[in-house]
């Protein structure tokens, strides 16, 4: 287990034990990890391939015993993996591994069915057993934001005009009590995986119960860009026609989606390079489109420090354009109403 981290090693072989009846894995392979930055393995135990995962102390989205909680109840509800083995006070978890397939090249259709297929995933978690709860959702992008400030990576005056219209959602967003549901609250296209034949969730880490609209507004911006799509995201989830709160909401909350991981994006870069100072005066760079684009070709390296930052700046233009005009004060006025 070479791989693993030494102060890890007597936790995993206790995990492994318990699980197989084995020490050590017959082979091993570092994957990517999510927010946490957990560690996660491809490993093989008698010829079968699962997943390990050994999570960091601590992360922004709270404890390891909330996201494991989370896990379990989604498992239950058939919407991740096989959960083999879960310690809260280890931080490690054995998973069954799903090969994965590309959502943009192998999943059938021209994107309609993935949004249909997403959006009826994302009805069952919101109507699985309650989540642990860990903060508002909107006081939690507020920590986000703190961060940001703090870090000195952007000067401020460059977000200043971005995250004053944010503010005026804020302000202005409440979450009505039936819209606080088990949400994964991350569902971008690496939580994502197509065996093939259908679609699993993974990584609940910054999962907890939250706005119904957060889980929405990920999808949306990550599959349904179109408003035909958005249409369709919403009333394969209501099972009916939108109605306008509904439309209202989705769009408010899309553009929070953009702030969260425009902030995310640019606290990771600043966490990576303490003291790195950004000399752009402004928020220039390729569109978020045009990223999206270059990201379902491969052409998009998202592990590159440069690019998370160009990333993250392409979504908090988006969120600046979206919390301009007619449409953002006429969903402003319609949730108040």
């Amino acid at each position: 287990m070479l791989a693993i981290p030494e102060h890890r090693r007597a936790a995993v072989a206790r995990a492994l034990t318990t699980t197989f009846g084995v020490s050590e894995p017959e082979g091993m392979t570092r994957l990517s990890g999510g927010l946490s930055g957990a560690g996660v393995y491809r490993i093989r135990v008698g010829g079968i391939a699962y997943v390990l995962r050994l999570e960091t102390p601590a992360n922004a989205f709270g404890d390891v015993g909330r996201a494991y909680a989370c896990l379990r109840i989604a498992e239950q509800a058939a919407l991740s993996p096989a959960v083999r083995y879960a310690c809260a006070d280890d931080g490690v978890a054995i998973l069954d591994y799903v090969e994965p397939r590309s959502l943009a090249l192998d999943y059938p259709g021209d994107g309609g069915p993935l949004v249909v297929e997403l959006a009826q995933a994302v009805r069952v978690l919101h109507r699985t057993p309650a989540f642990p709860p860990l903060v508002d959702y909107l006081e939690g992008m507020q920590a986000l934001i703190d961060r940001h400030r703090a870090s000195g990576l952007v000067d401020p005056a460059v977000t200043a005009p971005v995250l004053e219209r944010y503010a005026v959602l804020a302000a202005g967003y409440r979450t009505r009590p039936e819209d606080r549901v088990s949400s994964h609250n991350d569902l971008n296209p690496a939580n994502i995986v197509y065996d093939g034949r259908r679609l699993w969730l993974i990584d609940w880490e910054a999962a907890f119960l939250a706005d119904r609209y957060v889980d929405l507004a990920t999808v949306a911006n990550w599959f349904a860009s179109d408003p035909a799509r958005e249409h369709l995201l919403l009333r394969a989830y209501f099972n009916a026609e939108p109605t306008d709160e509904q439309r209202a909401r989705l769009h408010l909350m899309r553009q929070v989606n953009h702030v969260f991981y425009g902030m995310v994006m640019l606290n990771g870069a600043a966490d990576e390079r303490p003291g790195a100072r950004l000399p752009d005066r402004d928020l220039a760079g390729p569109s978020l489109e045009a990223i999206g684009q270059r990201l379902r070709l491969g052409e998009f390296d998202m592990t590159a420090w440069a690019s998370r930052v160009a990333y993250a700046k392409a979504r908090l233009r988006a969120a600046h354009e979206g919390m301009q005009g007619p449409a953002f004060e006429a969903a402003m006025a319609r949730i108040a109403a």
